[in-house]
This record gives structure tokens, sequence and C-alpha cells, in this order.
């Protein structure tokens, strides 16, 4: 991989520090997704999920939305440690298929017709426009040197296109995140807490496409402890 810079907090790429640091906080990101999406499972309940113990109280359905997230991450974590995370339409489409399992009106590839977006009067782009969008993603991104930058470019990006029928958000932090990994620097994750001021920040974001507020916003998610224990 090219040299990349962090420039804001300074931290030393270090890959087996930042995937350690994720692995750990890997119950806490699928808590946190499936609250985003209105799936209310507290931290304990996601944790006993995660040890393969089902929890009473949920549907089915939602259980396995979160486990899907689970299986996802753990694709990223593998990709990511055997050198092989790259974002390509395959790469993203296969983990699709993992993230969206049952979930998503198709899985696994790029939607084959239109979608809207709840809020705004913003209209996705054609389904037909999706490949040719999806490279100018990557192209674009090749000028952005901080790699926070890049990878929160993809992220809203990804949202923005809307690639799929759903789990596009989801999808995107996926990527933004191996991104991250692969280049040694810590996750973002995104707390449900802050759920209102996203919904609002995102809803101008896919109105005018300026990026820079939700950039903004999502640097200011990343965990102090974590980027503390990079720097040592």
């Amino acid at each position: 991989m090219n040299e990349i810079k962090e420039t804001q907090w300074h931290m030393k790429p270090n890959k087996a520090k930042a995937i350690m640091l994720a692995k750990r906080q890997l119950a806490e990101f699928v808590y946190d997704a499936v609250n985003l999406e209105g799936i209310h499972f507290t931290l304990p309940e996601i944790q006993t999920l995660l040890e393969g113990i089902t929890v009473g109280g949920h549907k089915v359905f939602d259980q396995q939305i979160a486990l899907n997230q689970a299986d996802a991450w753990r694709a990223v974590f593998g990709l990511v440690e055997k050198n092989q995370f790259e974002i390509t339409c395959e790469q993203v489409c296969a983990l699709h298929r993992i993230a969206a399992k049952d979930e998503a009106l198709e899985w696994g590839k790029f939607r084959s017709g239109g979608v809207t977006i709840a809020g705004t009067d913003y209209m996705p782009p054609s389904a037909d426009s999706l490949s040719s969008l999806f490279d100018a993603m990557v192209e674009d991104s090749s000028s952005l040197p901080d790699i926070y930058d890049r990878a929160i470019h993809f992220f809203l990006t990804m949202a923005r296109c809307q690639f799929f029928y759903d789990v596009n958000k989801r999808m995107g932090r996926f990527m933004m995140n191996g991104l991250l990994l692969s280049y040694g620097f810590p996750a973002i994750n995104l707390p449900a807490k802050r759920q209102l001021e996203f919904n609002q920040l995102m809803l101008d974001f896919y109105d005018t496409g300026n990026q820079k507020p939700m950039n903004m916003f999502m640097r200011s998610c990343l965990d102090e402890k974590v980027i503390t224990i990079m720097k040592e």
C-alpha cells in the first residue's frame, strides 16, 4: 500500500494493535449498529448473542440481523489480517452478502432498481450508473492523503449513492473501517446515543453532498481511549 498520513491525532500505524482493539469492541460495534436501525438490544444481550446463546424477548429476525453484523465484522477482520482487504465491487458485494442476508430485497449485488431516502427530497442515482459511480468513488479517494478523510469519503459516498437496496450506511462503515484497519489505524464506532445528531447531519449531507460536517462528526466518534492506546 502507498504511504498515507493521519494528521489529526498523530497516531503511529499499528495493524495488530488496531485489529486487537476492534475485536475487543465487536459487541459494542454490533450493539450500536442494530440500535441505530431501531432494533433495541442491550449491550449484555448482544454479548450473550455473540457467545452463541439466544436471548428472550426478541424476534428471531432481529437476532439474525445482529448476528449478520458480527459475521460481517469477522469477515473484515479476516481480510485485513490476510492483507486481502480492498475496496472493489466484488469484495463489497461479498461482504453485503453476509451483512444483508435475508434483510435487503437483494443481497450480494448492486440494486437493480430505484430507491428513496426517508426525510429528504434527494434522489439516489439510477441503478445503471452504480458501477461507474463506484469506480469514480475509488478514483476520487486516491487524491485524499489523510487516511480518515479517505475512509470517511467511502462511507459517505456509499451512503449517498445507495449501491444496495438496504444496509447501505452499515456497508459504508464496514468499508470505512476495513480501510482504516488495513492501514493500521483504529476503527470508528458510531454510538447509538448520538443517533439524533447523526440523522440530522446525514439528511443535510444527502441534500448538499457537502462531506465536511459529517467528516467532523465521524472523527468526533473515534474513542479517545483508543487514540491514547494507539499512541502508547
